[in-house]
């Protein structure tokens, strides 16, 4: 996950609504169904797929009081640490 693409992400949904991020992940992990994908190209869209989910759940801690700043540096810090065990 990177935060500036979850950052962008999550302006977009304050810009738009949510429900197009949501729509857009659920399109993608269509694609992902397609068995002629490559490894490298499934990658990809996963990696697309986490970012929007990321920036989902940072935009549901936003709407729930939390700074964007904070709601930002607590989803990256949780990952971070879910990598490291």
């Amino acid at each position: 996950m990177k935060l500036p693409i979850i950052k962008q992400l999550v302006n977009f949904a304050e810009e738009k609504d949510e429900d197009f991020l949501l729509e857009t992940a659920e399109t993608l992990e269509s694609i992902c169904e397609v068995p002629s994908l490559k490894d490298e190209e499934l990658d990809i869209i996963g990696e697309l797929i986490s970012n929007i989910y990321g920036a989902l759940e940072v935009s549901g801690q936003i709407r729930s009081g939390t700074e964007k700043k904070e709601a930002l540096n607590s989803f990256m810090s949780r990952v971070l640490s879910s990598i490291d065990k």
